[in-house]
């Protein structure tokens, strides 16, 4: 691979066989075209419908399901053995129908930002799409225009590019197409070079296409991208939630059929309870209730203009514990804005936002007329004067709009703010010669007519300035620039910095020499007069404050990640409220210099890294990885694509974020809104919150069936539940009240620290308390009606026995809605819960009453008395959990009881 911003144009030329003037011939391109390919990203190939419906099927609760599904078709159980497989088939649409959708939206995001270039082709301009560009090709380069490949510049006319979504570093970048002597260079530091997906703010030029495809630099990060594999939390959890289950299924049915044919209970019998128990234990209706609990996570975020692209994705930012924010396109909008303005001995504040035109300037607390103050408006008029930059605003889009480089476009904003509009500028200062911003002269100069009088207007970086300056203007009159004013200069211009900003200073040359003035080169630039400091800042997205301040309420972290210079990046976080007195900042040099052991133990108290490359973002998030923090990562860059996919989920910027950004994310925001991301915040831990709901209700009404059938083969009695009254128990609790419990109302305080649910496991300690505590009162109710009737009705046992689970299931379904909320309190808020709740007694009366029923369950009808009886056993598994929720509530600070009281 040619350092290629090393070579000439003549020698480029020779390497890649083409011409400077011509260009390649329409043959030769088409010949390329078809050797290298398109240029284009690594596309994933699209996934026909039929192999998505299949991935539904790869987990090992499914694999277990379906060999219970056939296990019972193998004994002529063609009913239950269909329930489950229906139950699979099910959940499957559900999943090929959500990821077919995310397809075809990222197919259309694809289309949406496809551009064209202009080619030298045989002598002639034409426009192509760029995705037809050939290593070769002479391109043309316009202000305005987006990059279409890696080239080597040939011709530069003031060409300055903004390549913030390759480096991450804000700001424009002058070009030459002049060869750079260093080699192994940063690609911030190749100024003879243009790279794809870049955008051009200023100047034109030409370049040869040096690199297509997956050779350029978006490309090359494109491919490394592909090969990094991340697990979501919920994808591990369940992982590791289905293994637990396999294991204990396996245990509990293997215990219990040895049990039973040691107490001499028929083999065959015992064998059918025990694959039926098995389907018992395995929670069949999790899968289904999972994918319907997280397609109405998606369907909530589709409404905040949020692409979810893997359902697991919405859950992942609920459970998010640190958020690392790409700064340029994300927090701010990569909008400048002139915040103050500097002539000396005064400083003057500058209030508005972004390019909208509106603002007041005010001196010492007190709003002031620029006109009234003389050095100000000199300072205000010349340094607009200098911009290309043109303002205007778009009916289509309602709002502002500038073209050409975004600093000089925050000096025609500010001149705008004191009524200087850019055609009266251009009248009054029209332009006679220029010597456009380069990266060595470090300033921007122009030759103009004030008032009749020839003058010199330059803008530029201060130290330039300051050292070409002899004098400085105060109240229109030239005084002699001392030392102690120059030093009183220098150290505004440290303090400006310090703070983030961004310092352009404006000085003037008058009366030089006529025919110098008329030829303007740079070494006629050195007499000048200091005006004073325009000071910028890039402009923060309105809305981040606010939900930067939601996130850490929730007790997640924010950590700010940029190329920008420490200083810079340190004022926006403080701007965002994401850096705080006694945070620790770090550089990429010094994350470079630390072991993964180390740089896992500093990351704690980190809100800031600045000066970070791509490799120090990845290092980064595999550094909270290892400290076992889920992080989320958001970026819109192509430098920000490794880390993207290597976070735990990955979200990108839709307007302003690079196709390889948009791939490597897990989510997509359409609208650019970050505060879309805490909406998602809330919507995941609400997922979270409702899915532990349903975990808990599926595994304490299953135990439940296995305590009553365990403890009745311990102490000698008849099997209560048979084969297929254990399955109708499954049909009547768990394939409806569960579907109906994952539509619980949301919880309020999801966005406070209480509502936190940052835990090591679905299923964790406190979880299995309650499951042990609601699934023993059913098993010991069951039980206790069998035992009480067996003897006299075998039948009429079973019937109570399994009515009485059943009846204690669903009264377990309220229990299972809160860790603290009473049985009684909202009883009514969740309508499908209770229309559930009709289905089912439906359903259970005529399994007691309709023969046809009673012939398959061996059921036998009950009277009003045996009702009654219960109806009032099966109240202990609510008494139960109510004193455990009332000792809960106890123990829970005041401030939450609070705000449970308030739910």
């Amino acid at each position: 691979m040619y350092h290629w911003y090393t070579l000439s144009p003549k020698t480029v030329e020779k390497q890649l066989a083409t011409n400077l003037e011509r260009g390649l011939s329409q043959e030769e391109a088409e010949r390329r075209f078809a050797v290298d390919g398109p240029n284009q990203m690594p596309v994933e190939k699209t996934v026909s419908i039929f192999i998505i419906f299949g991935r539904q099927f790869q987990s090992p609760l499914i694999y277990l399901l379906g060999a219970a599904s056939l296990i019972m078709f193998a004994l002529n159980d063609p009913v239950n053995g269909g329930i489950i497989l229906f139950v699979l088939c099910f959940n499957a649409v559900l999943g090929t129908i959500h990821d077919g959708r995310a397809q075809q939206t990222l197919r259309k995001l694809r289309d949406f930002i496809t551009t064209t270039v202009t080619v030298v082709r045989d002598g002639e301009h034409i426009i192509i799409p760029d995705i037809e560009l050939v290593a070769g090709d002479i391109i043309v380069i316009q202000e305005g225009e987006r990059i279409g490949a890696d080239a080597r510049l040939i011709e530069t006319i003031g060409l300055r590019i903004d390549e913030s979504s390759v480096t991450g570093e804000s700001g424009s970048i002058d070009k030459t197409h002049e060869a750079v002597k260093q080699q192994n260079i940063a690609i911030a530091d190749q100024c003879s070079m243009v790279f794809k997906g870049t955008a051009v703010v200023a100047g034109s030029g030409k370049a040869i296409v040096v690199a297509t495809g997956t050779r350029t630099e978006i490309g090359r990060i494109g491919v490394e991208i592909s090969h990094i594999s991340t697990d979501m939390p919920l994808k591990r959890e369940m992982g590791f939630l289905s293994r637990a289950v396999i294991i204990a299924a396996g245990i509990i049915c293997g215990g219990i059929f040895i049990l039973g044919l040691a107490k001499g209970k028929d083999i065959i019998q015992m064998f059918e309870a025990v694959v039926s128990l098995s389907v018992s234990v395995i929670p069949e209706g999790l899968p289904i209730v999972l994918t319907l609990i997280l397609a109405n996570g998606v369907w909530h975020m589709a409404k905040r203009n949020a692409l979810v692209k893997k359902l697991q994705a919405v859950e992942a930012l609920g459970q998010a514990e640190v958020i690392a924010v790409d700064k340029t396109g994300t927090l701010t909008k990569n909008e400048l804005v002139v915040r103050k303005a500097y002539v000396v001995g005064e400083e003057y504040d500058v209030s508005g936002s972004g390019y909208t035109p509106e603002g007041a300037i005010s001196f010492r607390g007190e709003a002031i007329q620029s006109t009234h103050h003389a050095a100000l408006e000199k300072l205000i008029k010349y340094s607009a004067a200098t911009s290309r930059a043109s303002l205007a605003y778009s009916e289509k889009d309602q709002k502002w709009k500038i073209s050409g480089e975004p600093t000089e476009a925050a000096l025609t904003v500010l001149a705008h703010k004191v009524g200087l509009s850019s055609d009266m500028l251009a009248s009054r200062y029209p332009i006679i010669a220029e010597i456009p911003f380069n990266y060595k002269e470090k300033y921007h100069a122009i030759l103009t007519k004030e008032d009749e009088k020839k003058k010199v207007i330059v803008t530029g970086a201060p130290e330039v300035i300051i050292a070409l300056s002899t004098s400085y203007l105060r109240d229109g009159i030239h005084h002699a620039l001392s030392d102690d004013i120059s030093n009183e200069i220098e150290e505004a211009v440290q303090k400006f910095s310090r703070k983030g900003f961004r310092v352009i200073a404006c000085a003037i040359a008058e009366h030089p020499n006529l025919e110098e003035v008329l030829m303007i080169e740079s070494s006629h630039i050195n007499t000048l007069t200091f005006v004073g400091l325009c000071i910028i800042q890039d402009t923060l997205r309105d809305e981040v404050p606010a939900a930067v301040e939601k996130a850490q309420n929730a007790g997640i972290r924010i950590v700010m990640l940029t190329g920008d210079h420490i200083n810079t990046a340190k004022a926006i976080a403080q701007s965002a409220g994401i850096y705080h007195d006694g945070d620790t900042v770090l550089t990429g040099p010094e994350i470079e210099q630390f072991s993964p052991e180390e740089l896992k133990n500093v990351l704690a108290r980190v809100t800031v890294c600045a000066r970070v490359t791509p490799e120090h973002k990845f290092r980064l998030v595999q550094g909270y990885r290892d400290r076992g923090e889920i992080i989320a990562m958001t970026g819109d860059g192509v430098n920000d694509a490794p880390a993207l996919v290597a976070a735990d989920l990955g979200i990108a910027m839709g307007k302003q974020g690079t196709e390889v950004a948009k791939e490597a994310s897990d989510i997509v925001l359409l609208d650019d809104n970050f505060s879309s991301i805490i909406a998602a915040i809330e919507e995941g831990r609400n997922i979270v919150k409702t899915l532990k709901k349903v975990i808990l209700y599926l595994f304490s009404t299953n135990l439940s069936e296995v305590i009553t059938i365990t403890m009745a083969l311990i102490i000698d009695l008849p099997l209560p539940l048979l084969a297929a009254q254990i399955i109708w128990l499954n049909l009547v609790t768990d394939s409806f009240l569960d579907v109906s419990l994952s539509m619980e109302p949301k919880e309020k305080n999801l966005l406070s620290r209480n509502g936190n649910t940052k835990r090591n496991s679905l299923v964790d300690g406190l979880m299995l308390r309650r499951i042990i505590y609601m699934s023993i009162p059913m098993a010991l109710s069951a039980l206790f009606v069998f035992e009480m009737t067996y003897r006299d009705d075998l039948e009429k046992a079973l019937t109570l026995c399994m009515t009485t689970l059943a009846f204690s299931q669903w009264l377990n379904a309220w229990n299972c809605r809160s860790e603290d909320r009473s049985f009684f309190k909202n009883f009514f808020s969740n309508r499908a819960l209770l229309g559930a709740l009709v289905v089912v007694i439906s359903l259970q009366l005529l399994a007691v009453y309709h023969p046809f029923l009673n012939g398959i369950l061996h059921t036998k009808p009950l009277n009003a008395y045996e009702w009654l009886m219960i109806a009032s056993i099966s109240l202990f598994v609510i008494a139960i959990e109510e004193i455990r929720k009332f000792f809960a509530r106890r123990r829970m600070p005041s401030y939450s009881r609070l705000q449970l009281k308030n739910i």
